[in-house]
């Protein structure tokens, strides 16, 4: 990469990122890929991870942050055997591109992010990786990619993604036949049930949809706890739901659900309404026998647990559907019959007797927490609804088939197979587990993380965990996934937008990894020092998710088979205390996030080369947060550069409202601070707003809220320039203080005015006519009413300011102090500059000041005038003294 003078930021290289960024590009192919990333991005769905940024994101970001020098950049079109020299002109035309890139027109350099580009001797560290994504997207530029997480299950899920593009699919396929044989024909029996067609056969049951039951504290009755008695949705032609009766247990069909409905069991002639069940607001139960009205929770602790109960299944018939029959007779919903009931049981009991597979299961209690607890972050709490342990948290014929299935995979020989199939099992534990409910309106079965707490439902679907032709979740159509993933990541695609249109390139040649390494660790006591070219990143969000208490319900399994492995596994759950968060269960507030995120940017910066980049993305809503941010970016020895949002129309920045950031933020080394007056300042963060608005609107079409962010970003980099050194009224305003002023500027406007141009001039040593118009460009400011008015005037060929001693000025305000009553057609300069001239002369001023309304904007402007000049006696003259012999 291009290396400037490591002592003079200002004299480094600028970065096509820090010039212009092509957010409608990416929001267009956003907008498509967070709807299918299996296709857009296969080595993301290896494993569940929290809030993980979009691909294209990372790899937009790293294109325009790590494409700077031609000389060291490679472009090759996929699918063809073309290097840069015959791309476009070679490196001429690489730095062609780098060079266009501009606020009003970033494009340019788009033009490479469907090619295969790499970029020779870079180094990428990311210090809070996650689910990886910044190292993958890195990696593919053939950057040499360093990562590290504190969560062992962050830290193993990055490690298989970038070890994915070096692993031979045909040795995991092998592997994983090797576990077909031992085991899929065992686990495929515990989910059958008598095909209803034609009971010479079984059919395979997909789910079974269990309920769960307490008795009524009043009277004893067992109360089925069902928020209403929908099984799923009618299919195949068919409208209306299949409903649970719940007399005769019976599933019919209705076209409405919410009106009463007769039972389709003749027997039974129940008529029901399906949207009424024993389930209420508030988390009570009402008994439908004697009608009272009791907390679910409340009952669970006071009868030691609860009970569950099988009330249906969905099935699906190979044999039918390799008869030809209809589609809703091969698959559909069926009431259970004793025959469903025994096999339950017997795997209950075969579980119970099944010594030998314990050592395959958790022996783990839950650990109490913000999101295990019911906390100010989470309304749920798991030890509430009767879960202790983690094996709580599933069926006994669930255990007995992951255990089974988790002793098969441990008997791999192959340490890359094993492990791949582990992931395989421990993603599938999203989608296998007694806290999964069914999505009734969409025909399948929902996951465990859908809001990112654990939520225990009343009514849930057990998962067959082999899986048959049809079914989410199972561990087969996981292990396609790792397929398609290390398949993908051998020879990856990008999908991008032509004419509205989604284009997929032809293979790469650069495969995902290459050379990475991954750590797991405290990213506080890593000791890195001027190593790398960049970080990309997305730190913590403050309280916004504990990730280490959502991660023990994988890691508990994966430490069976890795803790002798790795010593990351070693420990009994996931590192907490050393988490970067806001975690009330661990006494750690928002200060002590604060201090920490601080800490993490420190060890960051010394990371960094001198000229090197820290790219990351950041989300939280207040401009207290932002406030914050800044003052450690900043504290550390950061400047920011830049900053853009992630997604279109997220924020309302210009409305005034709430805002909620969701923002790329690019921050450098910063160079020496010079002291400036907020007065100052605040001028440079209007014109430079001002400036920005107008090129952002020139040709492209963003949003008031994009333009807010980017006009942000560009007045950051105005303040952080001068971080610890701006001073307003003498005190030293922090980072916090600038941040409330900023966000004021950018949502009012950035109008700049002829007493803003004046006090710019004041500031000059020499000011000219030239710099006049230079200043006045594009404003709301008037080189020819600002002459009416005597602020400068051309005497001789010289230009000359109006200022307080200058006679001409005082002659105009002079006669329109004599001309209007209370100061009305004086602005605030001319009464600043009066009361200064009379100040000056030992004249009195108290009847001025008590005829004209001394207010924050005469106030400010004193301030203003006393900072461009050096002259205190502005601050004075609006004191409580009055005549200079008072002073």
């Amino acid at each position: 990469m291009t290396r400037g003078p490591e002592d003079q930021a200002e004299e480094r290289s600028t970065l096509p990122i820090e010039r212009g960024f092509p957010i409608e590009r990416i929001n267009e192919i956003a907008s498509k890929e967070g709807r299918a990333r299996r296709h857009y991005r296969p080595v993301y769905t290896m494993h569940k991870w929290w809030a993980r940024r979009l691909g294209c994101i990372f790899r937009a970001v790293s294109l325009y942050t790590l494409v700077d020098d031609p000389e060291e950049v490679t472009v090759r079109d996929p699918g063809e055997n073309t290097t840069l020299d015959a791309y476009g002109g070679g490196a001429v035309n690489v730095e062609e591109l780098i060079d266009a890139v501009d606020m009003s027109d970033p494009e340019s350099l788009w033009e490479l992010y469907p090619k295969d580009v790499t970029i020779e001797d870079t180094r990428i560290f990311d210090p809070f990786m996650g689910g990886g994504t910044s190292l993958v997207e890195a990696s593919r530029f053939g950057a040499d990619v360093v990562g590290n997480d504190l969560n062992p299950v962050a830290w193993f899920t990055s490690k298989k993604e970038l070890e994915a593009g070096e692993t031979d699919p045909d040795v995991l396929r092998k592997a994983f036949e090797q576990v077909k044989d031992d085991v899929a024909e065992e686990l495929l029996s515990y989910y059958t049930t008598t095909c209803p067609n034609d009971d010479s056969h079984d059919a395979h049951v997909m789910y079974d949809f269990w309920v769960k039951e307490v008795d009524c504290t009043s009277c004893g009755h067992t109360v089925s706890l069902f928020k209403d008695y929908r099984v799923g949705k009618a299919r195949y032609g068919n409208d209306g739901y299949h409903v649970h009766c719940p007399d005769c247990g019976e599933i019919s069909l209705t076209e409405d659900w919410h009106s009463k409905t007769l039972c389709g069991n003749d027997d039974c002639q129940n008529t029901f309404l399906p949207d009424e069940g024993n389930v209420s607001r508030g988390g009570k139960y009402a008994c439908p026998d004697c009608g009272q009205k009791y907390g679910i929770t409340d009952a669970i602790q006071e009868q030691d647990g609860f009970d569950t109960r099988l009330f249906a299944l969905e099935y699906y018939c190979p044999t039918c559907d390799e008869q030809g029959r209809g589609r809703s007779a091969v698959k559909g919903y069926l009431r259970p019959d004793q025959e469903d009931f025994d096999d339950v049981e017997a795997a209950e009991a075969e579980w119970e007797a099944a010594e030998a597979l314990e050592e395959y299961v958790p022996d783990v209690e839950i650990r109490t927490g913000s999101i295990t607890s019911s906390s100010e972050l989470n309304g749920n709490d798991v030890f509430q609804h009767g879960y202790e342990e983690w094996t709580d948290l599933f069926t006994k014929r669930q255990l007995l088939c992951l255990s089974k299935l988790l002793r098969a995979i441990d008997d791999v020989e192959n340490d890359q197979a094993r492990e791949y199939l582990l992931l395989t099992f421990s993603n599938a534990l999203c989608t296998n587990s007694a806290m999964v409910p069914y999505q009734t309106v969409a025909n399948k079965i929902d996951h465990i993380f859908r809001s990112n707490s654990f939520d225990p439902p009343m009514t849930f679907a057990e998962n067959n965990l082999w899986g048959t032709e049809y079914g989410r979740g199972t561990f087969t159509s996981m292990w396609d996934m790792v397929i398609d993933a290390v398949e993908y990541a051998h020879a990856p695609t990008e999908r991008h937008v032509v004419d509205g249109e989604t284009v997929e390139s032809a293979a790469f040649e650069t495969p995902i990894g290459g050379n990475a390494q991954v750590t797991q660790g405290n990213s506080l006591e890593l000791d890195y020092e001027d190593e790398f070219d960049a970080v990309l990143t997305d730190p913590p969000y403050y309280d916004n998710i504990i990730y280490s208490e959502l991660s023990d319900y994988f890691y508990v399994w994966q430490k069976l088979l890795l803790e002798d492995e790795y010593d990351a596994f070693e420990s009994e759950y996931t590192p907490r205390a050393e988490s970067i968060v806001a975690n009330p269960a661990e006494g750690k507030d928002v200060e002590t996030f604060e201090s920490e995120l601080h800490a993490a940017f420190e060890t960051i910066h010394t990371a960094l080369k001198e000229d090197g980049t820290l790219a990351f993305t950041y989300h939280h809503s207040d401009s207290e947060s932002w406030g914050e941010l800044l003052q450690a970016l900043c504290d550390v020895g950061f400047e920011v550069t830049a900053t853009y949002p992630l997604t279109a129309d997220l924020i309302q920045l210009t409305e005034g409202e709430s805002v909620s950031f969701d923002i790329v933020i690019i921050a450098r080394p910063a160079g020496e601070r010079d002291p400036i007056s907020w007065n100052t300042l605040r001028r440079r963060i209007l014109r430079t707003a001002k400036e920005s608005h107008d090129r952002l609107t020139e040709n492209r079409e963003l949003s008031q809220g994009d333009i807010g962010v980017i006009e942000m970003g560009r007045a950051f980099h105005e303040y952080s320039k001068h971080h610890g050194e701006v001073r307003r009224r003498g005190e030293i305003m922090d980072a916090k203080a600038v941040v409330d002023e900023i966000y004021g500027i950018i949502q009012q406007g950035s109008d700049i005015g002829e007493i803003d141009v004046f006090l710019d001039l004041l500031e000059m040593d020499d000011p000219t006519y030239s710099d006049l118009n230079m200043l006045t460009r594009g404003t709301n400011a008037d080189p020819d009413h600002m002459k009416d008015q005597s602020l400068y005037r051309i005497d001789d060929g010289e230009f000359v300011l109006g200022t307080w001693d200058d006679e001409t000025r005082i002659a105009y305000i002079q006669d329109h102090v004599n001309g209007g009553e209370a100061g009305e057609n004086l602005t605030p300069l001319d009464q600043l500059q009066f009361l200064r001239f009379r100040y000056d002369r030992g004249k009195t001023i108290e009847n001025y000041l008590n005829k004209w309304e001394v207010d924050d904007e005469l106030r400010e402007l004193s301030e203003g005038l006393a900072d461009a000049t050096g002259d205190d006696t502005y601050r004075r003259v609006l004191g409580g003294s009055r005549t200079l012999g008072d002073f």
